[in-house]
């Protein structure tokens, strides 16, 4: 099959190729799929395309009149795509289901470490040539508990609404809490 993938990064090249194995035929292109750019997919079955991707209407017209069957989403979400246009022209849509909860989870650590340790500002103090500790300050994150509220899919958190996660030498044991009203926040005390 021959797929245009558009909005492509240097690590989506990487990626998708060594993914594919030779299977399709994939070109890339850098820009955005818009309606002035639909037309770089003459001559393909499928198009690739990301967030800011624009598949209205128009878009899906063009696709169609060059014989793009299929649009594959690199995303979960679908937004940015007509479904009622692509239905009528018999385009197949497709999307990423979900990604990886351990990749957001851990995401999600991360926003937590840099903001208690202030690594914004740090950052570009440093830049500046400015080392002073004042303002930078954090605290211990060592046997706090951290809730993260509307866990989504993520499973871990046996699809609860929240998500408590006692941190003790950064080896995580989450516990699952129903009734947000007696959730007290662990670094403020908030209710």
């Amino acid at each position: 099959m021959k797929i245009a993938i558009f909005s492509a990064k240097r690590y989506d090249r990487e990626f998708l190729s060594a993914a594919n194995a030779s299977r399709h035929e994939l070109r890339f292109f850098e820009s955005h799929l818009s309606e002035e750019t639909a037309g770089l997919a003459a001559g393909f079955e499928a198009v690739c395309v990301f967030v800011n991707d624009q598949v209205n209407a128009t878009v899906i017209t063009t696709l169609d009149s060059l014989g793009v069957r299929l649009v594959a989403l690199r995303c979960a979400g679908y937004n940015n795509v007509d479904l009622t246009a692509a239905t009528k022209h018999g385009i197949t849509v497709v999307r990423v289901p979900a990604y990886s909860p351990y990749a957001v989870a851990e995401h999600t650590i991360a926003l937590i470490l840099a903001l208690n340790r202030k690594l914004h500002r740090a950052y570009n103090r440093v830049r500046e040539g400015n080392f002073a500790l004042d303002g930078l300050v954090g605290f211990d994150m060592h046997d706090k508990t951290v809730g993260v509220i509307g866990t989504g899919t993520n499973r871990d958190c046996g699809g609860a609404n929240s998500c408590w996660i006692r941190l003790s030498n950064l080896g995580v044991r989450s516990t699952h809490q129903r009734d947000m009203s007696i959730v007290r926040c662990a670094l403020c005390g908030a209710g």
